[in-house]
């Protein structure tokens, strides 16, 4: 493990110097899930939530999370997102997959973006079913995969990615 780049020799907490960086294209998936009842998950897609379209309002809710990601996380860079993209995936009788993309280009990443995204969209989802639903447990939120920059490629596992959010070496 290297040198941590967040803090100085004097071990004192500073946001890294990126203005020598080249800027590339720059990618990042994200994922991660709630599970809840299976009743729960029916009236989200029957639309009988009392207080709304769940997955359009946790759609919205991830894409102002990307966007405010340097508000809450104190060493991100500001970035210039140019696209967002959140999905949700019905994984079985209680389980929302969620999984957003986010993209720049710029000197640096976009991946705590894609997991603000996913976190934000998940909290969404909870805070719109709390009153019919408390035991719901929010989980699985990691990077899939990002692309740019001089670390290059990162794919969780190195394996494919399947139709589920998953490497299919975590399997």
């Amino acid at each position: 493990m290297g040198k941590l780049s967040h803090v100085d020799h004097e071990g004192k907490a500073r946001m890294v110097d990126v203005t020598n960086k080249k800027d590339t294209d720059r990618k990042a998936l994200a994922y991660g899930q709630v599970s809840m009842k299976p009743e729960t998950l029916d009236l989200i897609k029957e639309g009988k939530i009392e207080k709304g379209a769940v997955l359009e309002t946790a759609r919205v809710a991830g894409i102002m999370g990307v966007k405010k990601t340097p508000e809450i996380i104190p060493m991100c860079h500001q970035l210039l997102i140019t696209g967002i993209d959140i999905e949700f995936e019905f994984k079985d009788e209680q389980t929302i997959g969620i999984k957003a993309t986010t993209v720049t280009t710029g000197k640096t990443g976009v991946e705590m973006e894609a997991l603000t995204g996913v976190a934000v969209s998940a909290l969404t989802i909870y805070d719109m079913c709390k009153a019919v639903d408390k035991e719901m447990v929010i989980g699985e939120i990691k990077l899939l995969q990002k692309t740019g920059g001089k670390s290059g490629t990162f794919i969780r596992g190195a394996g494919e990615i399947d139709d589920q959010g998953s490497s299919t070496d975590d399997k």
